[in-house]
């Protein structure tokens, strides 16, 4: 990153100005000190001004698992983060391991120096470490949020692996009906024209539509290929992506089954930052980005009745914010002081419960998908052959 710092010279309105290329602000001020420079202020200039940190190739998860194995070794929090550096060869997360040393050598905390990179480590996250830096036990923090984030991925993967066959296929049979009816109807149509004979109704009817689409070819593959382009375009977008899902989340069954999974996301979220220490009021406003928008407004009524002295169980309860099963584990945790362990128990409850949900729903998304893609593709070429079978009735 490029910055201009300006310094101060002898005489009145004589301050000037140098660029110093450095990995932080930090790092360029005591570039400047260490030749003897007094620096007066300093700015970002050039492309550095734009934050491109979230467009970073940065996994949190391999970071977390590769940073506990070196603190596990014995090496302390700075020469675990050196050593990441020195292996690591994309630009951007050279950058970014770099930016976090050059904040340590100035003095801050691990946590601080996170949280200056917020499109990578989230709120939870540095919250955790921040805990973990008061209580000395930064392998354990980082363990859990291990756990933590090893259970989403394989939820994620789940959902993936069950909708790859189900797309595939119906990529295929949208293909093959498209060329059916594009190539293959159109010529039919030529013959059974020439053929001076009566066709069945439903025939005529998709030998007309096989005629329109030959004659707009043109303009429908444009078209075609548009609606892919900004599909495939949308899925690559993050932005447009999460718009995609939450459109596709509103339909009646999936929208029951994705909050329940936004509630699980959130139980365990909540009980990784009570293992940290964290207040139960604290920790639950930090997990409520996991929720929707209305789950968030419910969870700010709940959070006040608990500072009203409400049980917990209960004012989630009320508030539509726990299932039968959280209640009752939650109640327990209650009695025992256990609920960091009561949250995790009803979040595992919950993720195993959704994954065995997405496994049955594919076993019957599958065998509908094929049947469906059959039918239509066997109904075309039935109506294709349907004059040829009155014609060879009629000879017999």
């Amino acid at each position: 990153m490029k910055y201009e710092l300006v310094i101060a010279s002898f005489g009145p309105g004589s301050d000037s100005s140098i660029h110093i290329d450095a990995a932080n602000e930090s790092e360029a001020l005591s570039q400047a000190r260490g030749i003897g420079l007094s620096v007066l202020s300093i700015r970002m200039i050039g492309e550095s001004l734009k934050d491109n940190s979230s467009r970073i190739q940065f996994s949190l998860l391999q970071f977390s698992q590769e940073f506990l194995a070196l603190l596990h070794a014995g090496m302390n929090m700075y020469e675990a983060v050196a050593t990441l550096a020195s292996k690591e060869r994309r630009p951007g997360a050279l950058r970014l391991l770099r930016d976090i040393l050059s904040q340590l050598e100035s003095g801050a905390g691990l946590s601080d120096a996170l949280a200056s990179k917020p499109s990578i480590f989230p709120d939870i996250y540095v919250a955790t470490i921040r805990a973990a830096e008061r209580s000395g036990d930064v392998p354990m923090a980082l363990t859990r949020f291990i756990e933590y984030q090893a259970q989403l991925e394989s939820i994620k993967k789940k959902v993936v692996a069950a909708a790859v066959y189900p797309c595939s296929l119906f990529a295929v049979g949208t293909g093959v009906t498209l060329f059916l009816l594009c190539y293959v109807v159109p010529r039919f149509s030529g013959v059974y024209q020439g053929s001076g004979r009566d066709i069945p109704w439903l025939s005529q009817q998709l030998l007309l539509l096989g005629k329109a689409i030959s004659a707009n070819g043109g303009v429908l593959g444009v078209v075609v290929v548009t609606l892919v382009v900004a599909f495939i375009w949308a899925l690559l977008n993050h932005r447009y992506r999460s718009v995609l899902i939450s459109r596709l989340l509103l339909l009646p069954i999936l929208d029951a089954k994705a909050a329940e999974f936004r509630l699980a996301r959130f139980y365990r979220a909540v009980s990784l930052l009570l293992y940290s220490g964290i207040p139960v009021s604290k920790g639950l406003s930090m997990a409520e980005q996991l929720l929707n928008s209305e789950q968030q407004l419910r969870l700010a009524r709940a959070r006040q009745a608990v500072v009203e002295g409400q049980p917990l169980s209960v004012a989630l309860v009320a508030n539509e914010l726990a299932t039968p099963i959280a209640e009752s584990l939650l109640k327990v945790g209650e009695r025992t002081g256990r609920l960091g362990d009561m949250f995790e128990r009803a979040a595992r409850f919950h993720d195993e419960e959704f994954g065995r949900w997405v496994e049955i729903a594919s076993r019957l998304i599958e065998p509908a998908l094929m049947t469906f893609m059959g039918l239509l593709i066997g109904g075309i070429v039935v109506l294709m052959y349907m004059p040829i079978f009155d014609l060879a009735g009629a000879l017999g």
